[in-house]
C-alpha cells in the first residue's frame, strides 16, 4: 500500500537507529519514527517518503514504555531529542546504536554491550553556539530557524544562563535588534567565560557598553576584535598525578562536557605506553597530546585550524621537546611524514577521516591506533578500513558527552594483528 505525507500509522517500535529516530516495520516497510522508545506502540504521522523508508513523528503514545518521562523541554530544541527517555535507558539505547553500527557498517559485531559512561544531565555543557534574533537569544529548533530558550534545556549551568539573559537584555538596551551568532566558551570550573559575537551590524562600538557584564572574563566581536578581557579560558586537569594546564580560544574546538572530560582523556592516554612515540591527528588545543606527554610519551601533534593551532603551540611550550607541533592539514602531514609512530590518536570531525588521511595513516603501520569519534556511522566506516588493513579491535568504550541527544563519544582501541 502506498504511503503519503500526513498519513497516520500505528507502529510497534523495535529498536534505535543511528541519528536519533527509532525503527518500526509495519508490513515490512521501514519507518524511522521520532519521539518514540523501543517497545512502545505509537501513532505517528508520516512526514516524508524516501526511497524505501518512511519518516514519521509520534503524535500519540498508545502503549508507553516504563522509561518514558516528561521531556525537560521542547524535544526539538537543540540538545533535547532524547529528553523524553529516562536517562539510564538513554545509555542503553546509545550502546545499542554503537552495536548496530559496528555490526552493519563495520561488519564487526560486538560480543558484549559497549559500556557508556554516564554524565550529569544538567550543566554539563562548556561550549555552545546561540543565535540572536529579534532581541531574543537561544538555540534553534531542529531543522528550523525558530528560537527556543536555552535555559530550560538545562545544558548550561544556571550562572551561564544568567549571563546569556543579561547579554540579551544588554543588547536590547543598546537598541541592538539585528541578527547575530554568539559563541560561548567556559572552563570546567566556570570561573572563566568568554563570549564572541558575530553579526554584520555589531561592531566594537555597539558592544562596548557590555564590557562590564558580570560573569564574563572576555568579550570579543567578529568586526571589532577584543573588546574586554581575554579571549582564552584555562583548565587544569589532573592526569595520573601529573596536572596539565590547557588554554583555549573561544573559537577553538574543545570537548564540551565538563563532567566526563577527565575520564575521556584518562581513558585515551592510558592506552599509550610510557615512552611511546605518538602522533596526535586533529589535535585541537592538545588535549590528548599534552596529557600523553605528561605520562612520558613523545608526541607530534598535528592541527590545521589556525585558532586551535595557536592554542596547541602555547600548551605544548610547557612540555619542552616532549611535544612537537605541526600546523597543516592532516592529509598533508600523513602524506609526507616519514617513520612509523608506536601509537596514532585520531579525533576527526563528525565526517570522519578523509580517504587521503586514512591512507596516509595506514602506510605508517603503527602498532596501536586510538580512534575518538562523536559519530558512530563514520567511525564504523573507518574502522572497517582499519580492520581490512590488518588491525584488530581490542576494546571499545563510550562516554555520554551529550546527554538527552542521540550523540555519543566512542573510543576504539585497535592494534595491528
Amino acid at each position: 500500500m502506498p504511503h503519503s505525507p500526513g498519513q497516520l500509522l500505528t507502529l510497534d517500535v523495535e529498536k534505535p537507529a543511528v541519528g536519533g529516530r527509532m525503527i518500526a516495520r509495519p508490513g515490512g516497510r521501514v519507518v524511522l519514527v521520532a519521539g518514540a522508545i523501543p517497545g512502545e506502540r505509537v501513532t505517528a504521522r508520516v512526514e516524508r517518503v524516501a526511497k524505501g523508508v518512511l519518516y514519521a513523528q509520534t503524535t500519540t503514545v498508545d502503549e508507553p514504555s516504563p522509561d518514558r518521562r516528561a521531556p525537560i523541554a521542547d524535544p526539538l530544541c537543540g540538545g533535547c531529542l532524547f529528553s523524553h527517555i529516562a536517562y539510564p535507558r538513554q545509555l542503553v539505547i546509545k550502546s545499542q546504536m554503537i552495536a548496530d553500527a559496528f555490526a552493519r557498517i563495520a561488519r564487526a559485531p560486538r560480543s558484549t554491550p559497549v559500556r557508556v559512561a554516564a554524565s550529569r544531565e544538567d550543566g554539563y555543557r562548556m561550549r555552545g553556539r546561540l543565535h540572536l534574533r529579534g532581541g531574543r537569544l537561544g538555540f534553534f529548533r531542529e531543522g528550523t530557524h525558530e528560537l527556543c530558550d536555552a535555559r530550560v534545556t538545562r545544558q548550561f549551568l544556571p550562572a551561564t544562563s544568567d549571563v546569556l539573559d543579561h547579554l540579551a537584555a544588554g543588547l536590547r538596551s543598546l537598541g541592538v535588534d539585528s541578527t547575530a551568532e554568539i559563541e560561548l566558551s567556559e572552563n570546567v570550573e566556570a570561573s572563566e567565560r568568554v563570549l564572541y559575537v558575530d553579526g554584520e551590524a555589531l561592531d566594537a562600538d555597539a558592544l562596548r557598553g557590555l564590557a562590564g557584564l558580570d560573569g564574563v572574563s572576555g568579550l570579543a566581536s567578529a568586526r571589532g576584535g577584543m573588546i574586554a578581557g581575554d579571549p582564552f579560558v584555562h583548565d587544569t586537569l589532573a592526569m595520573a598525578g601529573a596536572p596539565i594546564r590547557l588554554r583555549r580560544h573561544v573559537l577553538a574546538f574543545f570537548q564540551g562536557n565538563r563532567y566526563l572530560l577527565p575520564d575521556l582523556v584518562g581513558h585515551v592516554v592510558s592506552r599509550v605506553p610510557e615512552g611511546a612515540s605518538m602522533v596526535d591527528l586533529y589535535a585541537g588545543a592538545g588535549l590528548f597530546a599534552i596529557a600523553a606527554a605528561a605520562r612520558g610519551a613523545r608526541v607530534t601533534a598535528v592541527e590545521g585550524d589556525r585558532v586551535s593551532a595557536a592554542d596547541l603551540d602555547a600548551n605544548a611550550a610547557a612540555c619542552g621537546a616532549a611535544v612537537i607541533t605541526a600546523h597543516e592539514a592532516v592529509e598533508e602531514f600523513a602524506a609526507r611524514a616519514p617513520g612509523a609512530p608506536d601509537v596514532v590518536v585520531v579525533d576527526p570531525p563528525r565526517t570522519g577521516m578523509s580517504r587521503a588521511a586514512l591512507d596516509g595513516v595506514l602506510r605508517w603501520k603503527a602498532a596501536r591506533l586510538l580512534y575518538v569519534s562523536c559519530d558512530v556511522a563514520t567511525l564504523a566506516r573507518d574502522v572497517r578500513r582499519l580492520l581490512d588493513a590488518g588491525y584488530a579491535i581490542e576494546d571499545v568504550e563510550a562516554f555520554d558527552l551529550f546527554p538527552n541527544t542521540p550523540h555519543v563519544e566512542t573510543v576504539v582501541n585497535l592494534a595491528r594483528a
